[in-house]
């Protein structure tokens, strides 16, 4: 049935292809931005994978001004400060970020400081605080999961206070995401498998749960096709460029498709156990996306059974019966997840993770049950039923 009314926003232009980061220095033209900072990380410059970016500009009007690689696996208030400081003393008038979600989180956030002036960026924590369109921003990223580059949104540490502060805001979406498949090809194993579940989760998320559209959809079924196409070969071929290539185009999809229709309680548990034992949040998607699945089959089993299509191709999908299309779908996720195992060691139970107490489980489903996402999923959730989702994880 049609949906009676919804929005799809997506301004985000997207460069992609083999030499996609030759073209960054004629966008930021088009822009009218001549002094670029990049922001980074100690991993990208280590790895060189600024190399190809700093020869694009060699012949190019415009220049590097400055380069923050100070960037921590989670960003801070204070790295949002200093990056901004470095980015005001070399007059720089836009920002390219390059790196995975805490990179690209701390990029945004500078660009709140940068471009409303001052040090205080607490006055523009939640949703909608910012009054106008920030500086010329690009995203080149190094991984293939989170999609932050197509998101109006940012979560940025106070360390002081040990708290995350959320920022939310379409004046935070970049204004372009570079996507070439140089920036993914050294990623470790576990790395390009966490994050490509990572990416597969959002993507069924985004069909599966109460927001999804016919867009968002058009989207998220793409995304899964790509990945389930092109994540083993990746592993067993992980100089393939075209392969990589393919995934850093389905996490941008998947990326563009749950930024307009939410996720749901995949990511509320997973929310919920990086708060509590900090693991990996494509790790806690991967762990907990069949459980969840297998919780709401007798509620939108009819959205799981489409699944299987791109999940398994046509030739599958037309030799199940309808009625065992939904937990085929499932098995078929679990199977990728074992071979995921076989590959690369990536945990398919919170106990196989070696980072989570089963006495930590009440503490996740007690906050798991305060999570923003819990609305959109398609069926209700109580304690009970969380906790046990988190019994069936474990193991």
């Amino acid at each position: 049935m049609s949906k009676s009314y919804y929005e799809f926003f997506c301004p985000v232009k997207v460069v992609a292809g083999h030499m996609a980061l030759e073209h960054i220095p004629f966008e930021l033209a088009a822009l009218g931005a001549k002094r670029p900072m990049i922001i980074t990380d100690k991993g990208v410059r280590v790895n060189n994978l600024l190399v190809p970016i700093e020869a694009a500009f060699i012949d190019a009007e415009s220049v590097i001004s400055a380069i923050f690689d100070e960037v921590p696996p989670d960003s801070s208030l204070q790295t949002v400060r200093a990056a901004a400081q470095l980015y005001r003393e070399n007059n720089c008038d836009a920002i390219i970020a390059v790196g995975g979600g805490s990179v690209i989180d701390t990029s945004k956030g500078v660009n709140i400081l940068v471009s409303e002036g001052g040090d205080d960026l607490l006055k523009y924590s939640g949703a909608h605080n910012l009054p106008r369109p920030l500086k010329p921003f690009f995203v080149v990223p190094t991984t293939a999961g989170t999609g932050s580059e197509v998101t109006a949104v940012a979560v940025i540490s106070d360390t002081e206070k040990s708290i995350k502060m959320p920022f939310a805001s379409y004046y935070l979406m970049p204004n372009a995401a570079v996507l070439d498949p140089r920036m993914t090809q050294t990623l470790p194993p576990h790395i390009t498998a966490m994050t490509a579940m990572d990416a597969l989760t959002h993507a069924v998320e985004a069909y599966t749960c109460l927001a999804h559209n016919p867009i968002s959809d058009a989207y998220a079924t793409a995304a899964i096709k790509k990945i389930s196409e092109n994540l083993i070969f990746v592993l067993d071929n992980p100089k393939d460029a075209n392969g990589r290539l393919e995934l850093a185009q389905a996490s941008t999809m998947a990326g563009i498709a749950f930024s307009n229709s939410m996720v749901g309680l995949v990511h509320s548990i997973g929310h919920a156990t990086g708060a509590v034992a900090h693991l990996p949040h494509g790790l806690a998607m991967s762990l907990y996306l069949p459980y969840v699945l297998e919780y709401n089959i007798d509620t939108n089993g009819d959205r799981i059974a489409d699944l299987l299509l791109y999940l398994a191709g046509a030739e599958v999908y037309a030799a199940t019966p309808a009625k065992e299309r939904a937990l085929k779908a499932i098995q078929v996720i679990r199977n990728m997840r074992d071979t995921l195992y076989d590959r690369t060691k990536l945990p398919r139970t919170l106990q196989e993770t070696g980072k989570v107490e089963k006495s930590q489980l009440a503490e996740i489903a007690k906050k798991a049950i305060d999570d923003g996402s819990i609305i959109y999923n398609p069926k209700e959730a109580n304690l009970k039923d969380l906790k046990a989702i988190l019994e069936k994880a474990w193991g």
